[in-house]
């Protein structure tokens, strides 16, 4: 099993030994992985707080938006990765995001539907400035775990205001979905290959495409909200997709400084970080 640090933080805790870069580096992690939400981007796109609830839409869209959100998953684990060279190439986080937010916004203007087909394109040219985002943060795209951990980071957008920290923060969200995480990456290691269809990795999508859903279901609510419906399609799906760019960042320099430091230095001086900044 792979470690997976407490949850619980004392008041007061042992300096970790970060480097001043690194520590500000680890600083703006933090600030993207607990202070940033979807639904707060769109407030500071609209100007005014807004609320936006998965459980307001229909049963029957909820339902409909979990079943593409996994499926979205499973192509996106399947075709995105195989098709990114292992070089040394930038992020090219612009050309994915202007790709995803045309995709997104002919989804948007067409309704639920559209969305619902659109869904697995967008979510595999995110999938691939994420994996952009980890491979310039060291990460070896040739290793299927590091394959994983891209798809892990759409689950790290699913949160609400309503969740407490301890359920919906980010080593929160890492430690649920560790045990999952860890039959997937043995089942890769017996097969060889990353196949979608095996029943760790039918898990672990499941397990992320339920959070996923939420942030989809957000951006789908977000098509009704009055003073959202002055802004364009492609203004909140391009809030989307930066969401989860941001995350990207954030947990892929959290899992680098892993390998320098350890996840115990790393875990304690992202608390300390973490209180210190109110989050």
């Amino acid at each position: 099993m792979p470690d997976i640090v407490s949850t619980e933080t004392e008041t007061t805790l042992p300096e970790a030994a970060l480097s001043g870069e690194d520590r500000a580096a680890l600083t703006q992690a933090v600030r993207a992985l607990e202070g940033s939400s979807y639904v707060g981007r769109l407030s500071r796109l609209a100007g005014r707080p807004i609320e936006l609830l998965g459980q307001a839409l229909p049963q029957a869209a909820s339902e409909a938006i979990s079943r593409a959100t996994e499926t979205a998953l499973t192509r996106a684990l399947r075709y995105a990765l195989k098709t990114i060279p292992n070089d040394t190439a930038g992020p090219e986080t612009h050309v994915h995001r202007a790709l995803a937010a045309l995709s997104g916004a002919m989804g948007g203007a067409l309704g639920l539907s559209a969305v619902l087909i659109e869904l697995p394109i967008s979510t595999t040219i995110m999938l691939r400035a994420i994996a952009r985002i980890a491979q310039s943060e060291g990460e070896d795209l040739s290793n299927p775990e590091t394959a994983l951990a891209c798809i892990e980071v759409f689950a790290l957008g699913g949160r609400t205001g309503s969740e407490h920290l301890h359920e919906s923060g980010y080593f929160a969200v890492r430690a649920a979905l560790a045990r999952s995480v860890y039959g997937a990456v043995r089942q890769v290691a017996e097969r060889g290959v990353i196949d979608e269809g095996a029943s760790a990795i039918v898990r672990l999508l499941s397990q992320i495409g339920s959070r996923f859903g939420v942030v989809v279901s957000q951006k789908v609510a977000a098509q009704a909200v009055p003073v959202l419906g002055a802004l364009s399609g492609a203004a909140v799906n391009t809030a989307f997709i930066d969401h989860f760019q941001t995350l990207a960042r954030g947990h892929f320099t959290v899992r680098r400084l892993e390998r320098i430091y350890g996840k115990v230095p790393v875990r304690v001086a992202y608390d300390q970080i973490r209180i210190s900044e109110g989050l």
